[in-house]
């Protein structure tokens, strides 16, 4: 089990860096629908590897998906991207270790 444990912690981050990418672009293409799918995958990926405030901004896209809203779409995103920076800076930290 230790030795998967970096490999889940790089999928995450790499995962991750997609899934926001996959956020922005359905908010570009004023895509509601793909907007709560990505944010609902990415809901959950975060939940499991204990990033609650970043899967709590992930509902709420996934609402604003599902109501068609998106208006507060881009300060959500912003806050999403500052929130996986920081978890970002931890995980890699984390990382060294192994």
């Amino acid at each position: 089990m230790e030795d998967e444990y970096p490999v889940l912690l790089d999928t995450f981050l790499s995962d991750s860096e997609a899934r926001l990418n996959a956020l922005g672009l359905a908010h570009d293409a004023r895509d509601a629908e793909a907007l709560r799918r990505a944010a609902h995958s990415f809901k959950g990926s975060c939940g499991n590897m204990g990033a609650p405030l970043l899967a709590e901004l992930c509902s709420q896209l996934e609402e604003l998906g599902r109501a068609g809203d998106l208006a507060p779409v881009p300060a959500l995103l912003a806050q999403a991207e500052q929130e996986f920076a920081l978890i970002r800076t931890l995980i890699e930290s984390e990382r060294q270790r192994y």
